[in-house]
């Protein structure tokens, strides 16, 4: 079998190597002229940047395919019955699709998504929170090659045994990934923790990263006089157009526009006072922030009130996430790592828990300055 394999990627390589070479050459041609043009743009919402390790994801694909729709089938225990001869052509063309879609039909099918968006909402998708179709689907697509794999495997090399076993329970994986992925457009998703945030009923609060604007949306429920002011830089590449769109069509369904000001910013450098905020919320997003992780806690520090509260909600090592980023999930940011964190910078930690898969914080900005301005206490200020 592992030689029938070696044949058949020698056979193959040049082919896949040049579409991986050809698309990661037109993909920097393009991010290329993305950034050219986001300098020279001066508009209220900033270009989208797609993530630039999709590509990688797509060419990955192609090689799973290729070897479920072409390798695979010619193994002659495979091809001596038609349910696994036709099973693994439909397989791999099925991952084969996939891939394309996320190399080069990405943009075509986003476009038709939002001009039927456009159109109207139906009841019963009263908001759209944009997840795009590759992180919605894509994770049961990986469940679905790594299944078949296990399955080839045991057919063609029944000693192998375990390797199937092991790959058979990383597709299960995958399958329950996909799942948590898909159960984030779900408006039962629309919720915060219960905790001791706001100070009253008038807060002013700041959506640290508000995306499409669930948390917003959450917050509104129980902020019913206080206004909520929506901050991100809108160039997340799992969202349809990086959410600024989006963003405004749910605030209107949610009958919020005049309640929520939207703002176009980097959480490292917030355009806002000292003390501007009575309390803040962020969910999902300080974990994406990779070094500037730090320098985001001491920005939201900054800007809040003193005695202020901040809920922050992020992925954290746990069963959950090892389905969704498997190996990956193991370099989050730990729960003692966040708390550290917190701590250095000058947050007070109030409460934490669980919901919707993340792990939460809150974090308390200490009402003596002394006591989160080290600067002060020096006489430096």
């Amino acid at each position: 079998m592992v030689n029938k394999l070696v044949e058949a990627l020698r056979f193959y390589w040049l082919d896949i190597l040049s579409m991986g070479i050809g698309y990661y050459l037109g993909h920097r041609q393009a991010e290329g002229r993305r950034v050219m043009a986001e300098k020279q743009q001066m508009s209220r919402s900033p270009q989208q940047n797609i993530h630039s390790h999709t590509w990688i994801v797509g060419v990955l694909g192609l090689i799973a395919g290729l070897l479920l729709l072409v390798y695979v089938p010619s193994l002659e225990v495979v091809s001596r019955s038609l349910l696994l001869f036709a099973g693994f052509h439909l397989v791999g063309g099925a991952v084969l699709l996939a891939s394309l879609y996320i190399l080069a039909l990405r943009r075509l099918i986003r476009r038709m998504r939002q001009q039927k968006a456009k159109l109207a909402m139906s009841a019963g998708d009263k908001y759209d929170f944009g997840w795009s179709p590759e992180w919605m689907n894509g994770l049961a697509v990986a469940a679905l090659a790594a299944v078949s794999t296990a399955i080839a495997v045991q057919v063609a090399a029944p000693n192998w045994w375990p390797m199937a076993f092991l790959v058979l329970l990383l597709g299960a994986a995958f399958f329950v990934g996909n799942s948590i992925m898909r159960s984030f457009r779900s408006i039962d998703h629309v919720v915060l923790p219960m905790v001791d945030l706001l100070q009253s009923d008038r807060d002013i609060v700041l959506d640290a990263g508000c995306g499409t604007g669930r948390s917003t949306i959450a917050l509104s429920r129980v902020l019913r006089s206080g206004r909520v002011v929506a901050v991100d830089r809108f160039d997340a590449g799992y969202i349809d157009d990086g959410g600024r769109d989006l963003l405004d069509r749910n605030l209107r369904a949610a009958d919020l526009t005049k309640r929520v000001t939207i703002e176009a910013a980097d959480l490292t450098a917030l355009p806002f006072d000292n003390e501007s905020f009575d309390s803040a919320i962020s969910t999902n997003v300080y974990d994406h922030l990779g070094k500037s992780k730090e320098q985001a806690l001491r920005e939201v520090l900054r800007v809040l009130k003193p005695g202020g509260r901040f809920l922050m909600a992020v992925w954290v090592p746990s069963w959950a996430m090892f389905t969704v980023a498997n190996v990956l999930s193991f370099f989050l940011t730990s729960k003692k790592e966040w708390r550290a964190m917190a701590a250095r910078v000058g947050f007070e930690t109030v409460d934490e828990g669980a919901f919707n898969y993340a792990w939460f914080i809150v974090l308390k900005k200490p009402v003596a300055p002394s006591a989160y301005c080290p600067d002060l206490l020096r006489g430096d200020v």
